[in-house]
């Protein structure tokens, strides 16, 4: 293997923080802009969470029934061991307690000891972890178990994009700037499957994955509750973010120029979340939304700082009269001179939308003029409803 280049070798500090759990937000959101275009930095990163995750689930292993005492000084020579061989390392002007950043789906203590790819259970069988999509086969374990403290460990990075590349790539990108030009929102159809949708979902309850919980009546902002991730990102919502990005590219670049405004957006999303961070841009904000019957989220725009992507995504992971009814996406639009004008965008379980985060250019009989959007969700008559949304630029 050739040897690193020299921006590898710059953010291999905060590779090793951030798989240790001790990285700061900074240091995470520099990993998270330069794994996304660094195939070396991103497997040697998934190494490191492996070895952690290894010693993670060690902790929360099941005690031998024989011997309490002595299974927990085998468990805990065996554990010293295999942190020495972990490289560590803590950041400059960090202290305190270790935080972990989750990795991975939840495994049940005692399931054995696991890395991103594959695993070996506590009977000695070789498995491998299931991808999206999958079913987990069941293996047999030997001898009684007892429940640990902690019914759960986390050991790798959950929901694992499959193809994701290849499904924005067959999205057609043409058709979808002529309906942002003409609408201001596009529909990517089956973007996701059901069960990348039910497993987002499914992370809500889960607060390891996110740095905060909204819940919109204390702010006034509608009802229902949103929390925003952590980084690192699931793998799916980084890759979607990563990908979609220089796909819309061409419409914001487009946009600014007939709006007259000054700002270029370049063609690798790592390097526009690099201009957010410099500015103080450093809190990411994807976010999963939770809706129950009477919720509802007030028309608005989703601003976090100076620098700002003007489109955003949001998915639908809940099926519509099955899962929930009502609860439709909204957007409005505020013309000069005119009244405003509301469209409703028909959503599946799995399909995205595309839209304006502020304005967007519209051309008329006396050249071009500027429409100012918002967007939100219309009361659920029944039901749960969930989403992910996925905004380009991070906050402050």
């Amino acid at each position: 293997m050739s040897p690193p280049q020299p921006v590898c070798r710059a953010i291999e500090p905060d590779l090793l923080s951030v798989a240790a759990g001790e990285a700061d937000s900074a240091a995470a959101g520099r990993v998270e802009a330069h794994v996304g275009g660094c195939q070396l930095c991103r497997d040697e990163l998934a190494h490191y969470g492996a070895l952690e995750g290894l010693i993670d689930s060690l902790r929360c292993a099941p005690l031998a029934d024989n011997d309490a005492t002595l299974a927990r000084a085998q468990l805990a020579a065996l554990l010293s061991d295999l942190r020495s061989r972990v490289p560590r390392r803590r950041m400059p002007g960090t202290s305190g307690r270790v935080r972990r950043w989750p990795r991975a789906e939840a495994v049940p203590a005692g399931s054995g000891t696991l890395d991103p790819v594959k695993s070996t259970s506590r009977t000695g069988a070789s498995r491998r972890l299931p991808r999206a999509g999958q079913k987990r086969s069941k293996q047999p374990r030997a001898g009684k178990e007892r429940r640990s403290d902690m019914s759960a460990t986390l050991t790798a990075r959950p929901v694992g994009s499959i193809d994701i590349d290849r499904r924005v790539e067959a999205v057609d990108w043409a058709n979808a700037a002529t309906h942002l030009d003409d609408c201001g929102w596009a529909r990517l159809a089956k973007l996701l499957t059901p069960k990348e949708c039910e497993t987002l979902a499914g992370l809500y309850e889960d607060d390891r994955w996110f740095r905060s919980h909204v819940v919109m009546a204390r702010h006034g902002f509608g009802r229902g509750e949103y929390k925003y991730f952590r980084y690192p990102l699931p793998d799916i919502v980084a890759d979607l973010r990563r990908a979609i990005y220089p796909k819309l590219v061409p419409t914001a670049n487009r946009w600014n120029e007939s709006m007259r405004l000054d700002v270029h957006y370049p063609d690798a999303h790592a390097e526009f979340i690099a201009r957010c961070h410099k500015a103080g841009q450093t809190r990411p904000t994807p976010l999963l939304l939770q809706y129950a019957a009477g919720d509802f989220n007030a028309l608005h725009q989703d601003l976090y700082g100076e620098h700002v992507f003007p489109l955003q995504l949001t998915i639908l992971l809940s099926e519509p009269e099955q899962d929930f009814t009502g609860g439709e996406f909204v957007l409005t639009e505020q013309r000069p001179r005119m009244q405003s004008r509301a469209e409703v965008v028909p959503l599946r379980r799995g399909d995205a939308v595309v839209f304006a985060v502020h304005h967007r250019p519209v051309h008329g009989t006396r050249g071009t003029y500027r429409v100012n959007l918002r967007h939100g969700v219309s009361r659920l008559r029944s039901g749960h409803r969930h989403t992910v949304g996925v905004i380009f630029h991070d906050a402050k």
